[in-house]
């Protein structure tokens, strides 16, 4: 029997090192050049195969005995914020900072790889590592997909971790089902006709039709979706006009669509084109509207799932190991993976009431507590090899 925990105890220095220097050194989506330079000497170093993939990303295998293939991905991006923290590892890079722990994901894959990598005469099939970039902005796993990382050898399951701040170091959260959100930003311009504020009865006035499409969009949610089954539509802006004496010629709202399920995605699609050209049309206005197709929902494949809670339990007991009920309205790009092989996604509690580190993800205070690191190496090291087993 191996013990993992015990293996990734022995590294734990290393693994602060390397996260405090991706944490200081943060880089944007698809600009990751020096931290994607820093995995391939470490995977130089360890003797591991990897192509370079999706610009700065990296695919890497890990071969043992056989054809199987686990894959486990880390994401590598950083997010445009201002690190207001006070530590000495803080964000060297004005307005770059890793507000959303990817740093600890890099270097927890790089751990696992570590530790799998001494042992690989032992698993009886391949590890692939998967070093993602941008997912933050448009999703860096579909572009690796397209490319391949999931052939060659071709991969049976994918396995993702993200650290949660609201989950105490030493805990994870295993969510079942959907996990995550799909996404669909959208964008309407309403068309009318320019007239002088005083006489509206000159013109087709596009702010009083974008009010009403902005209200109406909201029925799709109250009233025609199941109340049971959350769903969002958020308008985020709203651009037009130059005076307050002018009527404009149009007006651009802009916003996000998330569902939870995949029928649901289709049909608010299609009502809100619906919604917004009946709108229009009936109030002698035109529309442009543009629906983009972003991130789909994560969703946990039971087996998988399964799997890793049960291998976590061997590293930090059952009573460590939190069933969330609820899935996050967020999205999350390891959701390419989930619609191709099966998958789990699962949390690594980082939070640390009596060090200080309760602040939210996304927020210019985000920290982790780094003795969450090797726990998070050895459940990924542990899910893997079960798996291969």
């Amino acid at each position: 029997m191996i013990n993992f925990l015990e293996k990734a105890l022995e590294i734990q220095s290393e693994l602060v090192a390397w996260r405090r220097d991706f944490h200081e050194n943060p880089e944007l989506g698809f600009e990751e050049y020096r931290t994607s330079e820093k995995i391939k000497e470490f995977l130089k170093s360890e003797g591991i195969e990897y192509k370079e993939l999706a610009n700065t990303g990296i695919c890497a295998i890990i071969k043992g005995n056989g054809t199987k293939t686990i894959a486990l991905r880390g994401d590598i991006d950083a997010l445009p914020l201002e690190d207001k923290k006070a530590a000495d590892y803080s964000s060297k890079i004005h307005g770059k900072m890793h507000a959303c722990g990817h740093d600890a994901h890099t270097t927890i894959l790089m751990g696992a790889a570590k530790i799998l990598n001494s042992i690989k005469d032992k698993l009886n099939g391949n590890v692939k590592l998967i070093f993602e970039p941008a997912e933050e902005t448009v999703g860096g796993a579909r572009f690796m997909i397209k490319e391949g990382a999931l052939n060659n050898p071709s991969v049976d399951a994918v396995i993702g971790l993200h650290v949660n701040e609201e989950i105490k170091a030493g805990h994870i959260g295993v969510k079942r089902g959907v996990v995550n959100a799909a996404s669909n930003p959208f964008t309407i311009i309403i068309k009318g006709k320019g007239a002088h504020g005083a006489h509206p009865d000159t013109g087709i006035d596009p702010v009083v039709i974008a009010s009403n499409v902005i209200m109406a969009l909201q029925t799709i949610v109250s009233r025609e979706i199941p109340p049971t089954d959350p769903a969002v539509i958020t308008v985020g802006t709203i651009h037009g006009g130059t005076a307050q004496n002018i009527i404009p010629e149009e007006v651009t709202i802009s916003g996000v669509i998330r569902t939870l399920r995949t029928e649901h995605r289709a049909y608010v699609k299609q009502r809100l084109v619906e919604v917004v050209n009946g709108i229009t049309s009936s109030m002698r206005g035109s529309c442009e509207i543009k629906i983009e197709e972003s991130y789909p929902c994560l969703y946990n494949d039971d087996y998988m799932i399964t799997l890793v809670e049960s291998s976590a339990k061997e590293i930090i007991g059952p009573e460590a190991i939190e069933t969330l009920d609820k899935p996050s309205m967020g999205v999350e790009s390891f959701a390419y993976f989930s619609m191709e092989v099966p998958s789990a996604f699962y949390f690594l509690g980082v939070r640390n009431e009596e060090k200080g580190i309760i602040h939210p993800a996304h927020g210019c205070l985000f920290d982790i507590d780094e003795e969450a690191l090797p726990i998070g190496v050895a459940i990924q090291c542990k899910a893997a090899f079960d798996f291969l087993s």
